[in-house]
């Protein structure tokens, strides 16, 4: 019964998210002042609600709303506010950064903390991505000109009270047989410092974990090559109250990102063992997500 109940709160959440984005692509209808950077977990959010699936999409739906405004001076200012919608929006804030280049660093931390505190104070549970622009399209401007010399908080303060994010991704393709892209997949993740493990074949499999930037930076990457189908699975986040290094070491369930083949099989040698798959997953104390990735409990 819970089970049915959690579907239909998820199920309304979808709804709303969608009816929000439907609202603002036609009060917005040009590029310029908004536009979905992630068509494919849109296509996901309404999959889902049209119930043809019961699986919980895996991304969040991204976008961008611009805001022209002026300044004093009678010039016009532009802000951009890159955004994403948590599945379970509007129950939790969205997850909004504004960003402009007449910002200094400290300029816009300050103007991203006031913006949510203004929205955790008034929208606890509501849709609120008007109120969020509109309160952008009001205040943003002030920020430019504020002298933050006085302000208690310098900008590395602030970076050092901002909760850092440790992030695991779970990303699932049709296959991975291309040596460039496997090649790619090892060389960026060492340039990002993620350690994880990528299993070529049909399907692929791969997994990285370290900072949240540089897992997003590392699937913004990935998904821009050509893939038949690739998708994130499943996400995991964990806030690190120090988010020193030794912290982040700590969350790792994986020493390095390296290639596993497991026994590959099939007539290109492109299937792997999925048993021995699982029994990987088992040791890294990720075993449930087998499931995730196949729809089956594993062996």
């Amino acid at each position: 019964m819970i089970l049915g109940t959690t579907k239909m709160a998820n199920q309304e959440a979808a709804e709303i998210q969608i009816s929000e984005l439907d609202l603002l692509s036609s009060m917005f209808p040009y590029e310029e002042e908004f536009v979905i950077t992630d068509q494919l977990a849109l296509a996901e959010l309404k999959h889902y609600v049209e119930n043809e699936s019961a699986e919980v999409p895996s991304s969040k739906v991204q976008f961008i709303l611009n805001v022209k405004t002026e300044v004093p001076s009678a010039s016009t200012v532009e802000f951009s506010m890159a955004c994403a919608l948590p599945f379970k929006y509007p129950t939790i804030l969205p997850e909004i950064t504004v960003r402009s280049s007449l910002l200094s660093r400290s300029q816009q931390i300050l103007l991203n903390s006031d913006l949510k505190t203004y929205l955790m104070q008034n929208f606890s549970g509501e849709p609120c991505m008007l109120s969020a622009r509109e309160w952008v399209k009001e205040h943003a401007a002030a920020y430019i000109d504020k002298d933050l010399s006085s302000f208690s908080m310098t900008a590395s303060d602030a970076t050092q009270s901002e909760v850092t994010m440790f992030t695991r991704l779970w990303i699932y393709s049709h296959h991975i047989y291309n040596k460039q892209k496997r090649k790619n997949i090892i060389d960026w993740a060492k340039e990002l410092s993620l350690s994880g493990f990528c299993m070529p074949g049909k399907p692929g499999v791969v997994c990285v974990e370290g900072l949240q930037s540089s897992c997003e930076e590392f699937w913004s990457r990935i998904r821009r090559l050509t893939w038949k189908r690739i998708l994130i699975r499943h996400r995991e986040d964990v806030s690190l109250e120090g988010g020193g290094h030794a912290e982040i070491q700590k969350q790792r369930k994986f020493p390095t990102l390296e290639e596993k083949c497991f026994d590959a099989h099939g007539a290109r040698g492109n299937h792997m063992d999925l048993g021995q798959l699982y029994h990987f997953l088992e040791e890294k104390g990720c075993a449930d997500i087998f499931q995730m990735y196949f729809g089956v409990e594993g062996h």
